[in-house]
């Protein structure tokens, strides 16, 4: 089985791909993930949906547009949940443990929230009145070469750049960076935090870990612009993807815990905190 760590580390946005079908025992596997029951730590059940081209008239292919951002996807993954409090969070931990599956098997994955005609992959995913449609995914092969509008994209965003271990992870307070030789046993899942893709890479978790009742309380800095887009907020989602990735590290490395949200947490301004994970069985 490969570690999560590695499997992380090689997950990246994959825009251009190969003009090809999934390997047949690619796309079972895939297909008995997507359509697993799908739970977060805060219990909302987001379900997901797979759309290929070979399902769909060439009319209604055509109409899931994603504004020239995606090239040659056969197959996508579109992920609906009913609104309520903490279902964004849940939404991103489940569909980034799916992105992570469709990752072991050598596929490529793309996160898009505000890129795609959400209307016509409503239609074509079935979208319940009660639910909201907050992200998509292409699913393919890579291509061999990516395009230029990938290219700009990338280095516009700087997909490539994450922030450096002091801005992201503190120690009792937000004037006490964490270091990684100071996390022990912690180190490789805060790291794979840092890994975790998020809209426009503007990377909005902050961890402040209490060393002493061995907790660790993610907290949100918010961007501006991205509060709410199609009344769902990215970030939220963003933050669920950097939980999940806490999440499976620590249980593939056997170190015990569960997600919980504090009654009266600390404030911490500008910050808003989100939810903590605390050791212990």
């Amino acid at each position: 089985m490969t570690p999560i760590s590695e499997v992380i580390r090689r997950r990246c946005s994959c825009r251009s791909y190969a003009d090809r079908p999934l390997e047949e025992d690619a796309l079972h596997h895939f297909t008995r993930a997507v359509h697993a029951p799908q739970r977060g730590p805060f219990g909302h059940t987001p379900r997901f949906s797979l759309l290929s081209i070979t399902s769909l008239s060439r009319d209604d292919w055509k109409k899931l547009g994603t504004y020239g951002v995606i090239k040659n996807a056969r197959l996508y993954m579109a992920g609906m949940i009913r609104p309520a409090p903490m279902a964004a969070c849940d939404f991103g931990f489940c569909m980034e443990k799916l992105i992570l599956e469709a990752t072991k098997l050598g596929l490529g994955t793309c996160w898009l929230g505000g890129t795609f005609s959400i209307g016509a992959f409503a239609n074509a995913a079935g979208l319940c009145k009660e639910e909201q449609l907050p992200a998509v995914t292409p699913v393919g092969y890579p291509a061999d070469r990516r395009s230029l509008t990938e290219r700009t994209m990338r280095r516009f965003a700087g997909s490539n750049r994450r922030k450096p271990w002091p801005e992201l992870f503190f120690q009792d307070n937000l004037f006490m960076p964490l270091l990684s030789d100071e996390a022990g046993p912690y180190a490789e899942a805060l790291e794979n935090v840092r890994l975790a893709p998020s809209a426009s890479n503007k990377q909005p978790w902050r961890v402040v870990y209490d060393k002493k009742l061995q907790i660790f309380s993610f907290y949100i800095s918010r961007a501006f612009g991205y509060r709410q887009l199609r009344e769902i907020s990215l970030q939220d989602i963003d933050m669920g993807i950097a939980m999940c990735h806490f999440d499976l590290t620590v249980n593939e490395m056997g170190l015990k815990g569960s997600w919980l949200r504090e009654d009266a947490p600390a404030t911490i301004k500008p910050l808003e905190y989100m939810a903590s994970w605390q050791a212990g069985d």
